[in-house]
């Protein structure tokens, strides 16, 4: 498994919307699905700053991942675009691969 880490911290007026797009059932989670080789999304909030989250995605493979970014990167971009109002700052944490043959 690929495992993609992104930390934010959302503009406070926007926390509502953020959580709608960046959801299991989000925007992003949408585009993703269209891939294959996607298997999910999580959003996490931190429980003493309600404005700081993380997601995790999580990808078949590296190589899985790679083929969707060249197949959508168009579509990537723009809603990278769009999203870019709803938060301060954006930090990709890492790109992390399973130790172990397992998948979710």
């Amino acid at each position: 498994m690929y495992i993609i880490m992104w930390k934010y911290e959302v503009r406070t007026n926007h926390i509502h919307e953020f959580e709608e797009i960046y959801s299991p059932n989000g925007l992003w989670a949408e585009l993703f699905r269209q891939a294959p080789g996607y298997i999910s999304t999580e959003l996490l909030r931190d429980k003493t700053n309600s404005s700081r989250y993380i997601t995790i995605d999580r990808w078949e493979s590296a190589e899985s991942y790679e083929v969707f970014q060249s197949q959508f990167r168009n579509e990537y971009e723009t809603l990278d675009s769009q999203c870019e109002r709803l938060t301060e700052h954006e930090i990709l944490l890492g790109m992390w691969e399973s130790t172990s043959n397992e998948t979710r």
